[in-house]
């Protein structure tokens, strides 16, 4: 087994930076959450998946052996978090004229473009909410039986009441939660209590949804939060070290899962929370529901390498909240850009230092163990370039090691182009596409044509405009 290196993380549940010390020395059970695929995912959710990302390779860079399992999300998730309102996927179907599995399955392949285009790593275990139905009806007749839910109305729904530590994740106070001082909850008159959740819905409530199964509380589909408590439990065991997600998943999706879980259970089920903050832009937190959605394949679009995205979050504590603008990006891929030539212009000259290499991993290794900190590692990477008592082998070497955690392929030369000569392709990539959207088809023609006239070749695809120069 690899020498494990001792890890300090903020643990929601605590509200400290704490040692990690997984159930099984020098092993760790990750479950993370997944998409739900009604939509695109924006940049904001691809900066949680980075989050992920990151813990997930530095705990294996610090030695650890790290299973990971992730969720996809294709029924149950309604649009708002007091079982009212539709199914999310179900309201997709029907904007887009298409199945839900039609639907899930294309925003499905869509997320895992761009989550691998900012060389996100793919876990262990990737599984859709509607192959575990069988695992959430075992979990919910166990919680039946054992008195901690109820059917109501057809329904099935958690009772909060039969728990005294409900809110330990949110430390909130349960007059604070009901009805009327959250805007996003709406009365439901077969709740025993308002804050109960659904486990099961029928077709009491949702006549018409297109997914639906045989359960012993009639025709009908799970609700959300089950769906991560039983896919974690079926494929990680009853044990679980870390859980991640978003910030916004904390209360009531985490806050669910902890009561079922643990209630099914009957023992602590997961030690760690680890939650990304938002990314904000100019207007506030980014969503869907403001119009177009940026994602991490339109910046590329735009002319942005995906992985000057990535850089972007790097240089950010994951527990800080972001702030995304044009101006930050450009100034971003300016720098990242000159980060790369100065890695593509190292020679492999000298030999191996290695009291030197094993100095700077060290250094590397203790920032990350430090709760991910990420910042201060890329001022090591720095620090490593700028290092002349350093050969360009060693240099390599680190960097090189370094990059199995940034995943910025800052060794991989894309078109064999200097950075003036890029800098000018991507001003006219992107200038061109401001001009296909503005349907000025004409100009967007003249600036091809432009550019084929330097021996550079443009191609679009699905996936945005990439260049090749002819040599």
């Amino acid at each position: 087994m690899n020498t494990v290196i001792d890890m300090r993380l903020y643990n929601t549940l605590t509200r400290k930076v704490e040692e990690f010390i997984p159930n099984e020395e020098g092993k760790v059970k990750l479950y993370t959450c997944g998409p739900t695929v009604y939509h695109y995912a924006h940049i904001g959710n691809i900066r949680n998946y980075i989050g992920h990302d990151i813990l997930d390779k530095t705990l294996r860079y610090l030695g650890y052996e790290v299973t990971r399992a992730m969720n996809i999300t294709d029924v149950g998730h309604l649009t708002s978090d007091s079982d009212s309102g539709e199914d999310k996927m179900m309201k997709a179907a029907e904007r887009e004229h298409k199945s839900a599995m039609e639907v899930a399955k294309f925003y499905t392949d869509a997320f895992f473009t761009d989550f691998k285009k900012v060389n996100c790593r793919m876990p262990e275990i990737v599984s859709p909410a509607t192959e575990n139905i069988d695992m959430y009806i075992k979990i919910i007749t166990k919680l039946l039986d054992d008195g901690y839910a109820y059917v109501s109305g057809g329904n099935v729904y958690f009772d909060i009441s039969k728990l005294d530590d409900y809110y330990k994740l949110t430390n909130h106070k349960i007059d604070e939660m009901v009805v009327g001082v959250r805007e996003s909850v709406e009365e439901d008159l077969a709740k025993k209590n308002q804050a109960d959740f659904a486990l099961w819905f029928t077709t009491s409530k949702f006549e018409h949804h297109e997914l639906l199964w045989d359960s012993p509380w009639g025709k009908g589909y799970p609700g959300w939060h089950i769906e991560c408590s039983g896919i974690s439990i079926r494929y990680l065991g009853e044990y679980l070290d870390i859980h991640g997600g978003g910030v916004d998943n904390i209360f009531p999706h985490h806050t669910n899962e902890i009561a079922q879980s643990e209630s099914y259970l009957g023992h602590k089920w997961c030690n760690y929370w680890f939650h990304n903050e938002h990314l904000l832009d100019e207007s506030g937190k980014m969503s869907k529901s403001k119009g177009a959605v940026l994602t991490v394949s339109v910046l590329e679009e735009k002319g942005y390498d995906p992985l000057c995205y990535r850089y972007l979050c790097l240089k950010s504590c994951y527990r800080n909240a972001l702030t995304f603008s044009y101006e930050i990006l450009d100034s971003t891929s300016n720098e990242f850009r000159k980060l790369k030539n100065k890695t593509l212009s190292l020679k492999e000259e000298g030999s191996l230092d290695k009291e030197k290499y094993d100095k700077y991993i060290n250094k590397f290794k203790e920032a990350l163990s430090d709760d991910l900190n990420t910042s201060m590692a890329i001022t090591i990477l720095y620090e490593v370039l700028k290092d002349n008592d350093l050969n360009g082998k060693t240099k390599m070497e680190i960097i090189k090691s370094y990059d199995e955690v940034l995943s910025l392929d800052l060794f991989i030369e894309k078109n064999n182009v200097d950075e003036d000569l890029e800098k000018y392709i991507m001003e006219k990539i992107k200038e061109r596409n401001e001009a296909k959207l503005n349907k000025d088809f004409k100009l967007a023609d003249s600036i091809r044509d432009e550019l084929l006239s330097k021996n550079i070749v443009l191609k679009d695809g699905r996936e945005g405009t990439t260049f090749e120069v002819i040599k």
